[in-house]
């Protein structure tokens, strides 16, 4: 059973209860919610993804629980508290910002546990079994650019973590909705029209946000791993002219593990698997003023026909 195949009065009386248990990537999670107008956006969103019994036999990594104010304050400004198996850190949210913070507080939880993993700070897609990684800090453009490419056939394997198997080096699938902010949401809707967007969430801490959905092909996928094939540093620059850059192996180990979040914390073991990629990936950076050129670049790429310095 999917996450959409069941009404929404039944998800929310499952949500209410014991608790919705979904898979998603390699994790199985828990989620309990009251909201109603937050489990609608949920089952839009995630449709695609399994829906599991509380008898599966497997682990559950998260137990995720959105709580709302009680009492008076439940009626005037109600806001949302995260609950990671227990009360969290995170601040709550305005309760009409239910979904972007449990998109938030899952990507909270995911860096503190996911340690097993080498994580990078990096949209992931795949062509195949081949992974373009695309390394970048906030604002230059990877989630659009991401989504672009999923738009255009590419399997989404995540557009916030690249989570690399230490031992064998393969990147493994977390297919989650897509975090579009600001003009990347009116941008998306023009470049892929058939994109499922949900409801855009306005004055967030983060500007106007709202979520693509994963393709059903990148969530039945989410299984199949794909080996680390090229790593793209994108920049986005209004009116810039597209470029693409080849960089040395020297740069290209930099750029991934300054772009990961727990190497340091994985010591010899992340030293080994970013020495690994280097070896396996090359390396480019990618300036672009335009999102259709630049996917047209990155196809081309892919395809044998890109060089150390690409231009139209």
């Amino acid at each position: 059973m999917r996450i959409g195949d069941p009404t929404l009065p039944e998800l929310m009386r499952r949500a209410r209860g014991s608790g919705l248990i979904w898979r998603v990537g390699p994790f199985l999670v828990r989620l309990r919610s009251r909201s109603a107008s937050f489990l609608a956006t949920f089952q839009t969103l995630y449709a695609d993804h399994r829906l599991c019994e509380s008898d599966c036999g497997e682990v559950v990594e998260f137990h995720i629980e959105l709580r709302q104010d009680r009492f008076l304050r439940r009626w005037w400004h109600p806001r949302v508290f995260f609950e990671l198996d227990g009360p969290t850190e995170l601040l709550p949210f305005p309760l009409d910002h239910a979904f972007p913070f449990f998109e938030w507080g899952f990507n909270f939880g995911i860096a503190l546990r996911a340690n097993r993993y080498l994580m990078l700070h990096a949209g992931v897609v795949a062509r195949g079994d081949r992974a373009l990684i695309l390394p970048a800090l906030p604002g230059s453009g990877k989630s659009t650019l991401s989504a672009a490419l999923v738009a255009r056939g590419w399997r989404l394997l995540s557009d916030e973590f690249g989570l690399v198997e230490p031992e064998r080096g393969f990147m493994q699938p977390l297919p989650r909705p897509i975090a579009l902010k600001n003009e990347s949401i009116d941008v998306m809707r023009q470049f892929a029209p058939g994109a499922v967007i949900g409801p855009v969430f306005p004055k967030t801490r983060k500007g106007r946000v709202a979520h693509m959905k994963p393709p059903l092909e990148s969530v039945r996928d989410e299984e199949s791993l794909a080996c680390p094939a090229w790593v793209v540093t994108p920049r986005f620059r209004r009116g810039a002219a597209l470029s693409l850059d080849a960089m040395g192996e020297d740069h290209g180990f930099m750029r991934l593990a300054g772009h990961s979040f727990n190497y340091e914390m994985m010591g010899e073991r992340g030293f080994r698997e970013v020495v690994r990629m280097t070896r396996r990936c090359r390396f480019f950076e990618l300036t672009f003023g335009d999102l259709g050129e630049a996917v047209d670049c990155l196809e081309r790429l892919v395809e044998g026909q890109g060089e150390s310095r690409v231009l139209v």
